[in-house]
């Protein structure tokens, strides 16, 4: 009788402590998760910051350049393109890596014309010496320089969680509970970006 309760008792507590172990483990996924997801909120709240300046940069320059409209008509359907890549990716583009990368590209090409479009202000001196152009130039290099930072957290944050997820004996959690848990896939370089610029004088 002794026996059979120790041995009840010795299944019971290793029943126990891999429940808690098991609990443990995907309570830090959870957590984890959560950490890439606020990090996935931060990008978005400062590429929409980049978007919301977009039209007055855009006005601001129409005004004094006319003759420049295919530049900043450029801009105006980068934009549009991020915001249609953005509703067909749906909540979370970083949860689904051929829909992060399309967001990407879009943010990129969005970037690209907004590089276009400053370069021809700088042939009008008259725009360049206007106070609302100075400040959104300043705006947007200041909103370009938060992307960096938030891009570069959001690439930390996703590989901690990744590694979690494929670290041993995580990863058996992660097997039992399947699509609850995906990698999350990085943001890269632009093709091409490791080729320094031409620089002309």
């Amino acid at each position: 009788m002794s026996r059979t309760f120790l041995a009840i008792a010795a299944i019971v507590v290793v029943l126990l402590v891999v429940g808690g172990w098991v609990a443990s483990t995907y309570n830090r996924l959870v957590g984890l998760d959560q950490s890439v997801e606020a990090q996935w909120a931060q990008v978005e709240n400062v590429y929409q910051r980049r978007a919301d300046l977009v039209p007055n940069l855009v006005e601001t320059v129409k005004g004094a350049a006319e003759f420049e409209r295919e530049t900043y008509t450029a801009v105006t359907e980068a934009r549009a393109k991020v915001g249609q890549v953005s509703a067909q990716a749906g909540a979370d583009p970083s949860r689904d890596p051929e829909a992060f990368r399309r967001w990407q590209e879009a943010q990129g090409q969005l970037g690209s014309a907004l590089s276009r479009l400053l370069v021809v202000a700088e042939n009008y001196p008259d725009l360049k010496a206007t106070a609302a152009f100075r400040d959104l130039q300043a705006q947007l290099e200041g909103t370009e320089n938060r992307i960096s930072v938030e891009r570069m957290r959001f690439n930390e944050t996703a590989r901690d969680y990744n590694t979690a997820l494929q670290t041993f004996p995580t990863n058996l959690v992660v097997g039992v509970f399947g699509a609850r848990f995906d990698e999350r896939p990085y943001f890269a370089a632009e093709a091409g970006a490791e080729e320094a610029p031409a620089v002309k004088f």
